[in-house]
């Protein structure tokens, strides 16, 4: 990857295993706190919390800076382009893109998460041309390595990524998948 950062595009819709993954958009702020303000993405996650309609505005305009210089993109998990289920995250990272993910508590269980990484990993691979996309992920965290697992990805042998945010200390494991 170049060092030069050029931007993702303005609206982003990819479709695949079932899934819509689209741009969040204004219509969509109402739903968000439903989504997002929750203990289990309070807990393993950086989003902010309480989550709620001015949370969900100021994640609105992150998601509209971060894509325009070119670092992250954030995108609405649905089924059909209409009713944001989660959210999945793909980011420039040193490796390649580094995948994130979030499901709102009422939308569990459905293999959602693991679904939207599929897709948005083709993207990365195919769209971007990167060569590797990893996760980062607490041991501790079952869910997101049930999900890592079934998205294909595999524990690379790398030092633990440590650090602390939201007053708790936290380790992260580094999963990857490679270009097929």
């Amino acid at each position: 990857m170049s060092s030069t950062t050029l931007p993702f595009p303005e609206q982003i819709e990819l479709t695949g295993e079932g899934l819509v993954l689209r741009s969040w958009t204004e219509a969509d702020l109402a739903a968000m706190p439903d989504l997002f303000d929750h203990p289990d993405i309070a807990y393993w996650t950086p989003i902010v919390s309480p989550f709620d309609e001015a949370a969900a505005r100021t994640r609105l305009g992150l998601d509209r800076q971060l894509r325009a210089e070119g670092k992250t993109i954030l995108l609405a998990i649905t089924v059909d382009g209409r009713a944001p289920l989660g959210e999945v995250m793909l980011r420039r990272h040193p490796e390649g893109m580094e995948l994130g993910y979030a499901v709102g508590p009422a939308h569990r269980g459905q293999g959602l998460a693991a679904r939207a990484v599929r897709v948005m990993t083709s993207y990365a691979f195919e769209q971007l041309g990167v060569d590797q996309v990893i996760l980062e992920l607490e041991a501790e965290n079952a869910v997101s390595v049930a999900v890592a697992t079934k998205a294909g990805f595999s524990l690379l042998d790398v030092p633990l990524i440590e650090g602390e945010e939201k007053g708790r200390p936290f380790a992260l494991q580094t999963w990857g998948l490679n270009r097929p």
